[in-house]
């Protein structure tokens, strides 16, 4: 399997440090979907990171759909979820909603400031997207200090998708989303990021 996509991408980074933790072996090719966009239309047309080449050269999208397929088809019954235990994996779903929430969000504002010329940009918007991006961090905050045994496996997808969106969003919009804030994911983010998967796969990319 392939992976496409740069580790700066925080849905690219997820994949590549679940599929690590699951033990399923992939390459990783980091290509952008901005400076080198032909290339990577080349592999996908459709130009969306991450991308997942599987073995016989179909192309998957969506890094929530990739990594269910693989825990499906290739981990051998190994999963990054509570399998068996409904409440926690409740809990563990509502986390994970919250963070690709924070993340879509953040995304979003990313672009809008980066990519769209400022006479371009409308300021009612991105005030409204600001305010999801607060809520939803001010929630997944909440969690992490009410719910801590969801969190304190650092190889399920609850710890795994929230450390690489805390990371993303530090690194993009710090200024919006303040550290001070939110020590439950200043805590959970440290120490995750100090873990052989994350530190093997760094999100490193040239930005958008």
């Amino acid at each position: 399997m392939r992976l496409i996509g740069m580790l700066d991408s925080p849905y690219v980074r997820r994949v590549a440090i679940s599929l690590e933790c699951l033990g399923i072996p992939f390459g990783l090719e980091p290509i952008s979907v901005f400076s080198t966009y032909e290339e990577f239309q080349r592999i996908n047309p459709v130009v969306k990171a991450p991308t997942l080449v599987c073995d016989d050269g179909e192309v998957l999208m969506d890094s929530s759909l990739i990594l269910q397929f693989v825990e499906a088809t290739r981990s051998g019954g190994d999963s990054l979820w509570s399998l068996g235990d409904a409440t926690r994996m409740q809990h563990e779903m509502r986390a994970v909603s919250l963070a690709l929430a924070a993340c879509e969000k953040s995304v979003q504002i990313v672009y809008e400031r980066k990519l769209r010329p400022p006479s371009a940009q409308y300021e009612p918007w991105v005030e409204r997207v600001q305010g999801q991006l607060l809520e939803a961090c001010a929630a997944l905050e909440r969690e992490v200090q009410t719910r801590q045994p969801v969190f304190v496996e650092p190889r399920r997808q609850a710890g795994i998708t929230t450390a690489v969106v805390w990371q993303f969003t530090q690194s993009m919009l710090a200024s919006i989303v303040v550290a001070e804030k939110y020590p439950g994911l200043v805590a959970l983010s440290t120490r995750l990021e100090r873990t052989p998967e994350f530190r093997k796969y760094p999100p490193v990319g040239p930005g958008a």
